[in-house]
């Protein structure tokens, strides 16, 4: 499906070396960040305190947000379960005080505000339980990244798989740098939008890597720069299609959809943007360097017979 067809090739290989070039430098930034600021883990991960409270009609979340926030607590998850006169905070633990006593503080402050408002469950989540979730969490990811290699490996020629790796840790990794860079929560719902995005990019790059192999079989006289621009070029409707579909519904958990789901939206749109701008501008112009040719995907089909005077030669 098309909405538009594009006549003239685009020449992105002509910028390629310009744009990796500023790739570059935002992927050690993310780098340098993650490891001179970190990430701002959440209560899953930090361990913390888990209140559950009940009111008699629907909960105002930002008043609640705004009270708890003035005893002390900053980016506080505050969010409805089961209905919406049911709410649920994630506390971090804060210097001082027991989990009895910032439960104590907390319904004291909601008490305040609406005499009505009943506790239901708190429960504290111990660091080792959060030191266990941010391992399982990296192993996933790790577990995805490796999926995702052997996947190329086995569908792509050595030099386009090599070349969708660096793409999609690319991505990943200038995620993880926005969040380290402007200390944004990082939670579960983040996690699962980072391994979302790797799913994503590589889906991508690979649309884009099957039409270079097209064209390389159906367009001999072309050079593979021509080709790599000629393939880009033929799947812009498509990606316009695809990226602007989901873009649009990422979007409107982004304006509407509340703290709860802004930073798990936000991470997909920096995951959709930058999928975008890898696959074409990093993946494609690696797999250039690289010195991708037609003869890597198309095999004399003689080459079995020695005895053959074109033995060797490419088709």
């Amino acid at each position: 499906m098309e909405f538009f067809r594009i006549r003239k090739d685009i020449p992105f290989m002509k910028h390629a070396l310009v744009l990796n070039a500023i790739s570059l430098i935002t992927f050690l930034a993310a780098v340098f960040f993650l490891f001179y600021r970190g990430l701002n883990l959440s209560v899953e991960f930090t361990g913390g305190t888990v209140i559950e409270v009940s009111y008699q009609q629907a909960a105002d979340l930002g008043q609640i947000r705004d009270a708890v926030g003035k005893l002390g607590y900053h980016d506080v998850q505050v969010q409805n379960f089961g209905t919406s006169r049911d709410v649920m905070m994630r506390l971090p633990p804060l210097a001082g005080q027991t989990s009895g006593q910032q439960t104590e503080s907390v319904m004291t402050t909601l008490k305040a505000a609406n005499s009505e408002v009943e506790l239901r469950r708190t429960e504290f989540v111990g660091p080792q339980v959060g030191k266990e979730l941010a391992q399982d969490g990296l192993t996933a990811l790790a577990l995805v990244i490796v999926g995702i290699m052997i996947y190329l490996a086995f569908r792509f020629e050595w030099k386009y798989a090599v070349s969708a790796i660096i793409a999609n840790l690319h991505d990943v990794i200038i995620i993880l740098g926005f969040f380290a860079f402007f200390q944004w929560e990082f939670s579960l719902p983040v996690l699962a939008a980072v391994l979302a995005v790797l799913g994503y990019s590589v889906n991508e790059s690979v649309v884009v890597f099957d039409r270079i192999r097209e064209t390389f079989r159906k367009q001999r006289k072309m050079s593979p720069i021509q080709v790599i621009d000629h393939s880009i070029t033929s799947t812009i409707s498509r990606t316009i299609i695809t990226h602007g579909s989901t873009q649009i519904m990422v979007l409107s958990m982004l304006l509407f959809g509340g703290p709860t789901l802004f930073y798990f939206a936000l991470a997909l749109t920096i995951g959709i943007l930058f999928g975008i701008y890898s696959s074409i501008f990093v993946a494609a112009a690696i797999a250039m360097w690289l010195g991708i040719k037609r003869e890597d995907l198309i095999r004399d089909k003689k080459e079995g017979n020695p005895d053959d005077p074109n033995h060797g030669a490419t088709v």
